[in-house]
């Protein structure tokens, strides 16, 4: 199990301090890896890095909005300053606004769309030269089911995920051979803060639903991310490069 061992590695995990983030950021750490938790929330990045450390992980926290530059460049800065380098790149950090797009505001799909696709390209650019010099750089993009498919009070979150998607297998091409893999994950359905409306009884139809459609018939957990993003960070991954994995219990194949 070697190949999958993360030790002395440093990863950046925007968006890192709940939900899937968490997820992804406290099985890095699980894997040996050194996490910083780059989100806007600073108290909530608290206490993630308090659940890791006291898990025996290894994690710190900065503040950072991803659609500021310098914010990106900070929290860049602070990974390589505080654990010698950066090895992995998780640009997790994401919105969604539910409304039909006919009623859909100028701000409201440019917010989504800054945030989803061009904060990822962000934090990607800027992070190159730090994942080339740690001679196995890895990125793992977070898209989405809804890359793949439409829904009709979705459309700036599907569209930024289906660029996230595109963007993904462009700097795979772009980057391989300067040492730098650029794979993605696709979740299904995951409890966090954006699906707590299927816990309520208003989402219990919905919530039926999507366990009737799912193969594996239940809604997933954060931590049934960390898995993937291990492999996809390690060394397993090697000859990796491009992929979109999906891990939402069969969803996108019923």
């Amino acid at each position: 199990m070697v190949n999958f061992d993360l030790a002395g590695r440093a990863a950046l995990v925007t968006g890192g301090n709940g939900g899937i983030g968490l997820g992804i950021a406290a099985g890095l750490a699980e894997a040996g890896a050194s996490v910083l938790i780059a989100a806007r929330n600073e108290q909530k990045s608290a206490d993630a890095v308090q659940s890791i450390v006291d898990g025996g992980g290894t994690a710190a926290a900065v503040r950072c909005d991803v659609q500021s530059s310098d914010d990106i460049d900070g929290a860049i800065a602070a990974t390589v300053e505080r654990f010698g380098g950066l090895d992995i790149l998780v640009p997790n950090a994401g919105i969604g606004v539910g409304v039909r797009p006919e009623k859909m505001t100028d701000e409201d799909w440019a917010s989504v769309i800054d945030i989803n696709l061009t904060g990822v390209f962000r934090c990607c650019q800027s992070s190159y030269p730090h994942l080339v010099a740690s001679g196995h750089g890895s990125i793992i993009t977070i898209t989405s089911m809804y890359g793949i498919f439409g829904s009709p009070t979705v459309a700036s979150y599907s569209a930024s995920k289906g660029g996230v998607v595109q963007l993904t297998k462009s700097l795979a091409t772009a980057w391989a051979r300067d040492g730098v893999r650029v794979n993605g994950i696709a979740p299904g359905w995951i409890w966090s803060e954006l699906t707590a409306g299927l816990a309520t009884d208003a989402g219990t139809k919905r919530r039926e639903t999507i366990i009737d459609r799912t193969p594996m018939a239940k809604i997933g957990e954060p931590s049934d991310l960390a898995g993937a993003a291990v492999f996809l960070a390690s060394d397993a991954a090697a000859f990796v490069t491009g992929h979109v994995l999906a891990v939402d219990g069969g969803y996108s194949i019923a």
